[in-house]
């Protein structure tokens, strides 16, 4: 894969069913990633076929990242860190301030993108509507946050 190739944008209803494919054979939650895909979602796409797709969950000036996944044969390339780029744009662009995440599986990538560990009841209080945080996360994964201004 040629990095050029790849091209990021807005997701849209249409994309869900591939980003769904991503996210289950990434052994990833779906609860909750239709609605937040195609509300403000962003996919990486090469030759038409989606690669990488993030999600947002918009709460005022708060947003939760969600459903970062890349394709297995595209991983280790920076196509996630590129993906999770776009999907901060998208929430600079809608007025969040602060982003938050809570993953069991990316612990240690994350950090590497500017995230750092918060306390549960923190990101409760700015995001804890989500269903990740409802159901999905409810009592495990390590919740973090980003400052985006």
């Amino acid at each position: 894969m040629t990095r050029a190739a790849v091209s990021i944008g807005r997701a849209g209803p249409d994309d869900v069913p591939a980003v769904e494919a991503l996210l289950t054979s990434a052994s990833l939650p779906l609860d909750g990633a239709a609605e937040a895909v195609a509300r403000a979602g962003v996919v990486a796409r090469e030759g038409g076929v989606v690669v990488g797709a993030a999600a947002l969950e918009l709460y005022g000036k708060a947003g939760l990242l969600r459903s970062v996944v890349v394709a297995a044969d595209h991983r280790g390339t920076g196509l996630g860190r590129d993906v999770v780029a776009a999907a901060e744009a998208l929430a600079r662009d809608e007025g969040v301030h602060d982003l938050y995440l809570i993953t069991e599986t990316a612990v240690d990538w994350f950090p590497r993108l500017g995230y750092t560990p918060v306390e549960r009841a923190i990101a409760t209080a700015a995001v804890g509507a989500s269903i990740e945080f409802t159901t999905v996360c409810r009592d495990k994964g390590v919740p973090m946050v980003r400052r985006l201004r």
